[in-house]
């Protein structure tokens, strides 16, 4: 197992290099110019010179390499530069929005596990009757609609119609249940899907046959054995998900206006401010390699079989 973590550490450090090299890449040809932006939003009169100069002191004058070299090697050292903007430290930024897209997405990822779970067992005991086919058609519906248009709705419905929840996410509970939602509605219905598949394929496995001929009760059955069998499928899904919470985060805290990192990205990429859009890429791939490198770890506590695989590795 420890040659399999290092092996696993070892090549998710060269994605990230490459996740660096490309994002930086994005950003130096992307159109627009940072320089002028800056200027505009600060209400000086751009003039040759004065773009020339100030594109001298952000250091865009430079070739490609030179730059992602010292914008490498500072970020490895924890510097990710200062924002354009605002000349505020890019860290410090993110750490500012990480704290509200962690509520955020925990709030959102234990909604859905809580919610998804129980229906997706039930569904799958209940096979072809009618909380099956209801609990499959919300599924289906639920994982087809884009978080926007779930926003919206959501928004109309409980915000505008009924007056429940603030237009406006409010830093509370009850400004967190509307985005949380939103989120969990698509992770939910996957969830459910792969659940009722995995406890279906289970059930009509020979052991479970066995131990109902030999008088074991159901629900033993059900939650001593399929439901444990049907878990490495499950912690794979979960982990994937982590992906489409993040990138869902981006869309959902900007229209509930959430003070998130997502909210953060958007924000800086209307104003060009290359260098917290590009922290905020690199922390994302951190976050998402690190999930499913503890992903990939707690298979073998799910299943024995897993730690001679990696052994023949």
């Amino acid at each position: 197992m420890r040659k399999y973590v290092i092996k696993r550490i070892l090549q998710l450090i060269l994605i990230l290099f490459g996740v660096t090299f490309l994002v930086f890449g994005l950003m130096y040809i992307s159109p627009g110019d940072p320089a002028q932006k800056k200027l505009t939003a600060g209400g000086i009169a751009v003039s040759e010179d004065v773009l020339e100069e100030t594109r001298e002191e952000m250091g865009l004058n430079r070739p490609f390499l030179v730059q992602y070299g010292d914008w490498l090697g500072k970020a490895l050292r924890g510097d990710l530069g200062t924002s354009f903007k605002d000349g505020i430290p890019v860290g410090e930024k993110l750490l500012k929005g990480i704290k509200y897209t962690a509520i955020l997405s925990v709030s959102s990822f234990l909604l859905a596990v809580l919610v998804s779970i129980p229906l997706g067992i039930y569904s799958a005991v209940r096979q072809n009757r009618f909380g099956d086919y209801l609990i499959r058609f919300l599924s289906f519906i639920g994982n087809s609609l884009p978080n926007f248009l779930i926003s919206v709705l959501l928004m109309y419905f409980f915000c505008i119609k009924f007056k429940i929840f603030p237009i406006i996410a409010e830093q509370s509970l009850k400004g967190l249940f509307l985005p949380a939602l939103t989120l969990a509605v698509p992770m939910m219905s996957q969830f459910i899907r792969q659940i009722r598949a995995e406890v279906l394929e289970q059930l009509h496995q020979p052991y479970v046959s066995g131990a109902r001929a030999r008088g074991v009760k159901e629900r033993f059955i059900l939650f001593g054995n399929v439901l444990h069998n049907s878990m490495i499928p499950i912690v794979t899904v979960l982990g994937l998900s982590v992906g489409s919470l993040m990138a869902g985060s981006v869309v959902v805290e900007t229209i509930f206006m959430w003070p998130g990192l997502g909210k953060l990205a958007m924000d800086s990429i209307t104003a060009r401010d290359y260098p917290v859009v590009q922290g905020f890429v690199i922390l994302m791939a951190v976050i998402y390699v690190l999930v499913n490198l503890i992903t990939d770890l707690s298979y073998h506590r799910l299943d024995p079989r897993v730690n001679e695989e990696w052994e023949e590795e």
